[in-house]
């Protein structure tokens, strides 16, 4: 359990709706904050998009020492993905993609499902599936979709259970987990986030009790909740706003002597 500045050796974030609205650009603050966070910590962002959609979104404009980007961990696709500062550019470190059977498979149970439950978007703002190459991953509404549309399809979360609960056992090999707000991610069995959480261990030699992870979708059917279960001190919010508090927060925290942690972490699993 983290109780001082000391045990903290990384934070993690999820992106989508946590460090930016859904694909959506950091706002100029939160790129400020999370690059004042990376001064004095590592900091992985671990999310369902592609890399190029955490270039658009975090990347892009991100001012950092080259210090700075040597702590800064990326891992797309809910961690199936792995990339590091290397010098100049971003390197892979792994990629568990799925085989075409595994893909064809989850594309087909996805569009089955939707169209089933009425899910099916008759005129999307893009693709509603994409291949992902080490993910599949459903958008309801298209992957170009307006934000506000997205915030009102399923305020509540029943639409993508539905979808989810359908899915899942007809998929009972593979990963399947809600992602963004209108979104459910389909990955190999356990690759997941925590399965990223653990690669980041393996690079950086940190215990879990030195994690701290930032997310907006820790209910047991998101894709951030395998790091919650994990046993990764975990921090809910609800969008960039409520993230950029925190990191402030957290800045704030490792530059004083004061020895509270000055964010809310959910109770460990069980309590």
């Amino acid at each position: 359990m983290i109780s001082s500045r000391s045990d903290i050796r990384a934070v993690v974030f999820d992106l989508d709706d946590t460090l930016a609205e859904s694909k959506s650009t950091m706002h100029p603050d939160m790129s400020a904050a999370l690059a004042a966070l990376l001064e004095r910590v590592e900091v992985c962002i671990i999310s369902g998009g592609r890399f190029e959609q955490f270039q658009a979104q975090a990347l892009n404009g991100f001012e950092a020492s080259e210090d700075a980007l040597s702590r800064l961990h990326l891992m797309p696709t809910c961690g199936t993905r792995y990339y590091r500062w290397d010098g100049g550019d971003w390197a892979l470190q792994y990629a568990e993609d799925l085989t075409e059977d595994e893909k064809s498979r989850s594309i087909a149970a996805l569009e089955e499902g939707a169209r089933e439950l009425g899910l099916w978007h008759p005129e999307p703002w893009g693709p509603i599936i994409e291949d992902r190459g080490s993910q599949i991953t459903f958008s309801a509404l298209g992957q170009q979709a307006p934000v506000a549309e997205k915030v009102a399809w399923d305020p509540d979360g029943a639409k993508k259970r539905a979808l989810w609960e359908y899915v899942a056992p007809r998929l009972p090999d593979l990963e399947v987990r809600g992602g963004g707000s209108t979104s459910i991610d389909i990955t190999r069995k356990g690759i997941d986030k925590a399965y990223g959480i653990a690669k980041l261990q393996e690079a950086r030699g940190h215990s879990l009790d030195e994690l701290l992870f930032i997310g907006d979708r820790l209910d047991e059917t998101g894709n951030d909740y395998p790091v919650y279960a994990l046993g990764v001190a975990s921090v809910p919010v609800h969008g960039w706003q409520d993230t950029l508090v925190a990191v402030t927060a957290l800045v704030d925290w490792l530059d004083s002597p004061s020895s509270e942690l000055p964010v809310t972490t959910l109770p460990p699993l069980g309590q």
